[in-house]
């Protein structure tokens, strides 16, 4: 019996790496009692492209529970997301927050 040659190569390894699924990341939405629902349900239909239902129904979840998931992404679209969420509350004043944690 004779034992194929290679089998342990470090490029063997390597091309079994490169195709791991990339980590997720949740954006969680948290709660504040100065935002005003309407803008919040703005922010996750313009940024987030969730239907307005769906955006009602996290807002109402968040609001009742203080934070939600809002959608799952890899880390660079969440960090994306969360952070332009974030900067057009305070752009317009408000302290909506958004971050982020991995699944």
């Amino acid at each position: 019996m004779s034992k194929k040659k290679g089998t342990d190569r470090k490029e063997d390894v390597k091309v079994l790496e490169r195709f791991k699924k990339p980590r997720k990341f949740r954006v969680i939405l948290h709660n504040d009692n100065y935002t005003p629902r309407g803008f919040v349900v703005q922010i996750l239909e313009q940024v987030f492209r969730l239907p307005r239902a769906t955006a009602s129904g996290v807002m109402m979840l968040v609001h009742t529970t203080g934070k939600g998931v809002i959608a799952s992404y890899s880390q660079e679209v969440a960090e994306t997301k969360s952070n332009q969420a974030n900067k057009i509350a305070r752009d317009y004043g408000y302290p909506l927050t958004t971050t982020i944690e991995p699944e």
